[in-house]
């Protein structure tokens, strides 16, 4: 089973993955995990013109690096083959289309704790993921 865990940094992502290491184990086929960060570029577009691109790809893989480290070190520890991914773009959008082109059979995003008015007004990532994949999804709190 190919299992897409999305990792932002935060312990509900973190939480997330233990979920799905946790799922992994009871399954009798072997599990492979794709760990992904994703960062929305688009915003910072226009910071590039006055830092340089460069400058801002390198924030931005400086920052995916600080929030995937922790995630891979739960998954060497837990022996599952895994991968990890850097993507760019509009967020859910970029999760969705990744755990698509790579033939997941799940993916698993941690919540985050905000109040009903908030999500009604903006939507949250995870919303927004369910209602953009074909892969089934599993939000863990």
């Amino acid at each position: 089973m190919k299992l897409f865990v999305a990792i932002d940094g935060s312990k509900n992502s973190l939480r997330g993955l233990k979920y799905a290491i946790k799922l992994a184990g009871k399954l009798s086929e072997p599990s492979h995990l794709i760990l992904a960060n994703a960062h929305d570029d688009i915003a910072l577009r226009g910071a590039s013109q006055f830092v340089g691109k460069q400058a801002v790809d390198r924030y931005l893989e400086e920052l995916a690096e600080s929030e995937l480290k922790p995630a891979i070190e739960q998954a060497r520890k837990s022996g599952l083959t895994f991968e990890s991914r850097v993507l760019r773009g509009r967020v859910a959008q970029a999760i969705a289309e990744s755990a698509d082109d790579s033939k997941c059979d799940l993916i698993v995003l941690g919540s985050k704790g905000r109040s009903a008015l908030k999500d009604l007004m903006i939507g949250s990532v995870a919303q927004r993921v369910a209602s953009l994949a074909k892969t089934p999804v599993v939000l863990v709190k």
